[in-house]
């Protein structure tokens, strides 16, 4: 009865109050809807010329029904400082860490703070890759004057837009962390000449310049040097162009003699059986690197930065070269554990000593595991890798395997691997005291800066001053960061087991 005494007040026909409403009368209900209001027509007056009403043929509003032509508008990218590929929720952070900052003063923090603790080094690559909201200026830009107490006035160093996302790229080039930093990069697009800089050093050492070189092929103006546009035209199959280019570039002074020179041999395969070895160029630039790979002269990627260590793992590298390397990248936390650990697995020791102990180990260990019994095969797994400085690395392999009940030495390797990962261990060794310390009160801005100096009081643990490294786990428990500090306590003090020689 309610609801047929409200149709009737809305002035509905008999035949809607009784059938129900569907989508296809209701979107055909706006093509009947009355007129637009205008500054010349009223609702309650007759429709203005030109204007059909609901009960005349209604005027067409598309040629057909097919789906006409979609236009694309490509949006900005907005502030590249706040690109990142992770939330701050998902990364663990509070979203306004670096608020109350003035940018320049986060650029060397970010760039030089040392996390050679394994759980630092995870907290550093998410603060990294945090899409976290870049500073607002605000009186924190205005350095005070310490010695009157006076404020000077006068901020820091205007900073450009984009200098702190630049500035977390290069820490993770640093790193080692090419995909990660990569990905960063790409968050905010490759027609920047800066990024698309770091992106071409990226694809040389993981072998993908062909796309780099796409990229710069088809983007004017981008291209980071002349050597550089000149490896893409040969790169390219344009090596008529290329050798113009390389002609022009040398008339020009527009490239070095040295750099000339190795491009010379680069172009022109007549050096091959000239027998000349050229010195190899300082510093060494990821170009430079390929190239000399590419006249026959390869150069090794020990003594250099640890992202050319990337390079190694290319399939084109012997196995014993691809050990190495992700056992390097895997030290310092650059590539996932997984990835060593596939690579142990792909062959079988060809011979003992060194990597080959390694790679003995944990095949063996790949085996028991397989088997649901590791008592055996983890002690002396343990020490092979703990002998090279790499207990860590085998706890992130593994630890998560680890059945709890294991006995003996093998049930204490198990319980340190698993403590060390964060996981519930059966005998856990007890953290130092001087490392649980309670929390220090956050500041209310800067929170960025108080995380980054405490990952570097953290750091000081690792050699020997617990004491400082307790006060920066109070900062991180203050922040929030209660897991984080944990965990770094926990691997604080098993480094006596984890790092000691075997007997």
């Amino acid at each position: 009865m309610r609801g047929a005494t409200l149709a009737l007040m809305l002035g509905l026909p008999a035949a809607a109050q009784q059938q129900p409403l569907s989508a296809s009368d209701w979107l055909s209900g706006s093509l009947k809807a009355p007129p637009r209001e205008s500054s010349s027509w009223r609702p309650g007056q007759k429709p203005p010329p030109g204007v059909e009403g609901a009960a005349g043929n209604p005027r067409p509003v598309a040629p057909s029904g097919s789906v006409g032509q979609v236009q694309v508008t490509r949006l900005g990218h907005g502030d590249p400082d706040a690109a990142g590929t992770q939330s701050p929720r998902r990364a663990g952070l509070p979203a306004d860490l670096w608020q109350g900052s003035a940018t320049a003063d986060l650029l060397d923090p970010i760039r030089q703070t040392p996390a050679r603790l394994p759980a630092m080094t995870a907290l550093m690559l998410r603060l990294l890759t945090a899409q976290l909201p870049p500073p607002i200026p605000g009186p924190a830009d205005a350095p005070a004057d310490t010695d009157s107490g006076a404020d000077t006035g006068a901020g820091p160093a205007a900073v450009e837009s984009g200098q702190l996302l630049l500035a977390r790229a290069d820490r993770l080039l640093d790193m080692g962390a090419l995909d990660r930093a990569q990905a960063l990069l790409m968050a905010t697009g490759a027609g920047d000449p800066q990024i698309f800089r770091r992106l071409f050093d990226i694809a040389l050492l993981e072998g993908d310049e062909s796309r780099a070189c796409d990229i710069m092929n088809t983007t004017p103006g981008i291209a980071p040097s002349f050597a550089a546009r000149i490896f893409c035209l040969a790169q390219t199959g344009d090596w008529a162009a290329a050798a113009i280019s390389l002609s022009g570039a040398e008339r020009l002074r527009l490239i070095s003699a040295d750099q000339a020179l190795l491009m010379q041999h680069f172009l022109d395969d007549t050096f091959v059986d000239s027998g000349e070895v050229l010195e190899p160029s300082q510093p060494m630039t990821p170009l430079n690197f390929r190239i000399f790979e590419a006249i026959g002269q390869p150069l090794p990627s020990l003594g250099l930065p640890i992202a050319f260590a990337q390079s190694d793992l290319r399939a084109n590298n012997g196995w014993k070269t691809r050990l190495e390397a992700a056992e390097r990248l895997a030290r310092i936390g650059a590539i996932d554990p997984g990835r060593l650990r596939a690579i142990y697995a792909e062959q079988k020791p060809p011979a003992s000593g060194g990597v080959w102990e390694r790679a003995g180990a944990m095949r063996t260990l790949e085996a028991a595991l397989a088997q649901g019994d590791p008592a055996a095969a983890l002690p002396a797994a343990f020490d092979q890798f703990r002998a090279a400085g790499m207990a860590d690395v085998l706890a992130a392999m593994v630890a998560d395997e680890l059945p709890p009940n294991l006995e003996g030495r093998a049930g204490e390797v198990a319980s340190w691997l698993r403590q060390w990962q964060g996981l519930p261990a059966a005998t856990p060794l007890p953290t130092d005291p001087v490392l649980l310390s309670g929390q220090t009160p956050p500041p209310a801005q800067r929170r960025g800066e108080a995380l980054l100096a405490a990952m570097a009081d953290i750091d000081a643990g690792l050699d020997g001053d617990l004491a400082r490294a307790g006060r920066g786990l109070a900062v991180l428990r203050g922040l929030g960061l209660e897991a984080d500090a944990d965990l770094a306590a926990a691997q604080l003090s098993l480094l006596p087991v984890m790092t000691k020689a075997p007997q």
